[in-house]
């Protein structure tokens, strides 16, 4: 099949922007899938500034997430026309990725897209959302809604906001820690806003017992903090690195007040987890509300979005249409 179409490629570290390919430039892959929309996420801003070796070979197209229909398929599983979504499995960093108008992938790594979810939405939830979901899930096998706090760190951006969301719509108390000046966050639910500026790191091993459970997207000393200030059989559900990913802790809080420390894979999680996930988005995600949290933004905007997450000036969601 020789089509011509455009692609957001990284060629070397220094050298990267909005490149015509073809077809059978694609990586190996049983399933040919015409790309609606990708999203913006943290980890993509990694992958094209370079700032993490997040990419493991040149040339590299971006994006780490995309839903879109199946063009040509050999998969079993799948058939010309369906609807389909990917999340990780190393596209974007190993296997070309979703800023681009084609995507050629392993069909073992797509899930059909919910029926209640349209194309748009599944992007506005993205990787984020799905791992926020994934995090919530982690949060309620231990904790119910009567028990305490819940606070979510970085909850501006894509996890947070959609965390949040999730936690108040399921009745539980959130408390959303952001270091942004927005009222966004008060539109996604009944919740209590802390600016992290007024954040006071703990330094002691053990500190006071404020919170229930914790979804923490920033790790770092901020993580190190929460963990000594987890109540008793609380748990910290942990899916990122903004800040730090260096964590200095203690056995203290694990083996004095019994806590958990959920770590929580978005990349290589089994597809019965994506599933499950994506039907407790299908389930609790209030679709409306999506409409306040989100933007649409073409390939030629990649490199100043880059800029401005690593910036902490991106809220919310950032779709990326490849026909605009």
């Amino acid at each position: 099949m020789k089509k011509t179409f455009k692609a957001f490629v990284i060629e070397t570290k220094n050298k990267q922007g909005i490149k015509k390919i073809e077809i059978n430039d694609l990586m190996k892959g049983d399933v040919l899938i015409k790309i609606i929309y990708s999203s913006f996420n943290y980890k993509d801003g990694l992958a094209i500034s370079g700032t993490l070796p997040i990419v493991k070979n040149f040339p590299m197209i971006p994006g780490v997430d995309f839903v879109g229909v199946v063009e040509e398929t050999s998969h079993k599983k799948f058939r010309k026309g369906d609807k389909v979504i990917l999340n990780g499995w190393g596209v974007g960093e190993k296997h070309f990725g979703g800023f681009s108008e084609y995507a050629r992938v392993d069909g073992n790594w797509l899930i059909h897209l919910p029926k209640k979810i349209s194309e748009k939405q599944s992007m506005i939830i993205g990787s984020a959302g799905y791992t926020a979901a994934l995090c919530v899930i982690e949060i309620i096998k231990k904790i119910k809604p009567n028990m305490g706090d819940i606070l979510v760190t970085g909850a501006s951006g894509g996890v947070g906001s959609i965390a949040v969301h999730l936690l108040s719509k399921l009745n539980y108390n959130v408390v959303a820690l952001s270091g942004k000046k927005s009222n966004f966050l008060s539109k996604l639910g009944k919740i209590k806003i802390i600016d992290r500026k007024q954040f006071v790191i703990n330094q002691k091993p053990l500190g006071s017992q404020k919170w229930a459970g914790c979804i923490d997207t920033v790790g770092g000393d901020i993580l190190a903090s929460i963990i000594s200030e987890i109540k008793y059989d609380g748990i910290v559900a942990s899916t990122g690195l903004a800040k730090s990913h260096i964590l200095n802790t203690t056995v203290f809080p694990f083996i004095l007040r019994n806590i958990t420390l959920a770590g929580v894979d978005c990349v290589y999680a089994s597809n019965k987890k994506r599933r499950k996930a994506w039907e407790f988005l299908e389930k609790n995600l209030d679709l409306k509300k999506l409409n306040f949290i989100y933007s649409e933004k073409s390939l030629k905007d990649l490199k100043k979005l880059t800029s401005n997450i690593l910036k902490g000036k991106v809220e919310g969601r950032t779709l990326i249409n490849p026909k605009l």
